[in-house]
């Protein structure tokens, strides 16, 4: 064959191979070919571990740029827009949420939570070191105090006699706190931190033995009812768009800066060390099947979404050109011109 002739044929060939798997991917060959290439895949890395296949470090450079570029990126933006949207329309059919959630695992639920008592009680205790939550505490209590005298006043009005002599012990008590203010100041000063202890921890005693009470979990089921039985509605009738944005706003830029954080990061890489320590020692297969993943469902699902990525490719001719672009340097070079020539 003549050397000028080897041009033309190597042409003819890398045509003809474009042609060849172009035609493998349209049409109904393309589920033939995807589900193919994805059984070939899947068998081929049936026989290695994860953590042969799976790079540690370079997982973890993924993760690292996933935390503190994606948050901020427009198209997480974009989600969390949409997102307050469909809070705000709802679902299309309302439905009431006792029918898509088991009363009896509500019940487990709170069980759960209520069991954890004392675990809350030891995370209120460390709330007595703070003196600013001492000072809410102690105007919370006196606010409950003062609504009880309110309260009382208010029904001892109705007996006659009585409400006047009510009214004047509470302005006598208020009469010997006030004389004796002067000689308080100091003693109050001295120990007002440890006021504001005593407070806090009244506040604590009350609502850990809330929770212990029986009649709180009925109580928090008989409102489960009420909510389970109403039906589900977008939240744009009850809540201004404007305070929504500010919230959810304010949101997510506190999730952008706490997942940025090296010490977030780092928190991450070592799930990402954990998760290989794990499941390192499992096959792609093995893991499939620890998911409860059937292979077959996860081949047919590329089946069914690879004619949305294909087609259009195809029909722009993009396919084509990527195709032609990746092949022809193999049929221009001295290897194949050498063989055609020969």
């Amino acid at each position: 064959m003549p050397a000028d002739a080897s041009g033309p044929l190597a042409q003819r060939l890398l045509d003809a191979q474009v042609a060849f798997h172009l035609e493998r991917l349209t049409g109904d060959e393309l589920a033939v070919t995807v589900a193919r290439l994805a059984d070939a895949m899947l068998d081929a890395v049936g026989g290695y571990q994860l953590a042969d296949l799976v790079d540690a470090e370079a997982l973890k450079d993924v993760v690292g740029r996933g935390l503190t570029d994606v948050p901020s990126s427009a198209a997480v933006a974009g989600f969390v827009d949409l997102g307050r949207e469909v809070l705000r329309a709802g679902p299309a059919e309302p439905f009431a949420l006792s029918d898509v959630v088991d009363r009896a695992q509500v019940e487990r639920l709170l069980d759960e939570a209520f069991a954890l008592t004392p675990l809350l009680e030891r995370a209120l205790e460390r709330l007595t070191a703070s003196p600013q939550v001492g000072v809410a505490a102690s105007r919370y209590m006196g606010r409950i105090v003062g609504e009880v005298v309110a309260a009382n006043q208010a029904v001892a009005d109705l007996v006659p006699g009585l409400g006047g002599l009510l009214s004047f012990g509470t302005r006598a008590a208020a009469g010997v706190v006030g004389a004796a203010d002067r000689q308080l100041d100091g003693l109050l000063a001295d120990t007002a931190g440890r006021g504001g202890t005593l407070a806090v921890r009244r506040l604590n005693k009350i609502v850990v033995e809330t929770l212990r009470d029986p009649t709180t979990r009925e109580a928090a089921l008989q409102v489960w009812d009420l909510i389970a039985a109403a039906p589900v509605r977008g939240l744009g009738d009850e809540v201004d768009s404007a305070e929504v944005d500010g919230l959810v706003g304010a949101g997510h830029d506190l999730v952008i800066t706490v997942l940025a954080d090296l010490r977030t990061v780092a928190f991450a890489h070592s799930v990402v060390d954990g998760f290989l320590e794990a499941f390192g020692g499992y096959t792609p297969t093995e893991l499939l099947a620890e998911l409860d993943l059937d292979r077959a469902d996860v081949v047919a699902d590329l089946v069914r979404f690879a004619p949305g990525v294909v087609e259009p490719l195809v029909e722009s001719g993009a396919l084509e050109r990527i195709l032609r672009a990746e092949l022809a340097p193999f049929f221009d070079s001295a290897q194949v011109t050498e063989l055609l020539g020969d």
